[in-house]
């Protein structure tokens, strides 16, 4: 199945930091997207998007991880020359992933 069929995201960036939350729709999924979604899963996912370490926390009273992506936004949003790999982009595509 596809991450989007169990989970949902909410964005957010911060100079060259792109941080995404993923958020389980029913709590009965959390256990499976917190073992299939590691932050190295997560970073092979963007191949060379993300240039920088993955930092995951993970937070089970809110059924969610939150990933914070490093050297992620081609040197910030302001200053890319990318119109469009930002944050609910890069969710978008997170949510392609295949969850086993």
């Amino acid at each position: 199945m596809l991450l989007r069929d169990i989970a949902h995201t909410r964005t957010g960036d911060k100079g060259n930091r792109s941080t995404i939350s993923v958020i389980a729709y029913d709590r009965q999924h959390f256990e499976l997207i917190e073992k299939c979604l590691t932050s190295e899963k997560v970073l092979a996912h963007f191949g060379g998007i993300v240039k920088g370490p993955v930092e995951r926390y993970s937070l089970p009273q809110l059924g969610a991880l939150n990933f914070v992506m490093h050297n992620a936004l081609g040197g910030g949003v302001t200053r890319s020359l990318a119109l469009d790999a930002h944050g609910k982009c890069l969710s978008a595509k997170l949510l392609s992933l295949v969850i086993e």
